[in-house]
């Protein structure tokens, strides 16, 4: 019976060694961990930037598309004699005006 407990406290000294191990290199490992996770948080990579850069430019190319539409509804009403739409035409041409310069223009390729 003595055996049998030397037997199981020698494999139990075996597995914990093993645990007590691992959980020391987790312990040590952890801060450069830590580190190096802050640093990837607080750093943009050149592909994140460009992806960010290319949803910026097609919201504002949306937004463009839907102020246009809005644009040819309110001079239709405009020049059947509607001022109000008149007045929102001006103000969808100043919006529209302000967001051209954040979309790029494509290179025309001759088609």
């Amino acid at each position: 019976m003595r055996a049998i407990r030397l037997v199981a406290l020698g494999l139990a000294s075996l597995a914990l060694q093993g645990c007590l191990a691992r959980a020391a290199v987790d312990v040590v490992t952890l801060p450069v961990r830590a580190v190096s996770k802050g640093v990837d948080l607080a750093t943009t990579s050149q592909s994140e930037a460009d992806e960010k850069r290319g949803r910026d430019i097609r919201k504002r190319e949306e937004r463009l598309g839907e102020l246009e539409r809005d644009l040819d509804k309110q001079m239709d009403r405009c020049a059947d004699g509607n001022d109000e739409a008149c007045d929102k035409a001006q103000a969808i041409r100043a919006e529209m005006k302000a967001l051209l310069p954040g979309v790029p223009v494509e290179p025309d390729r001759g088609d």
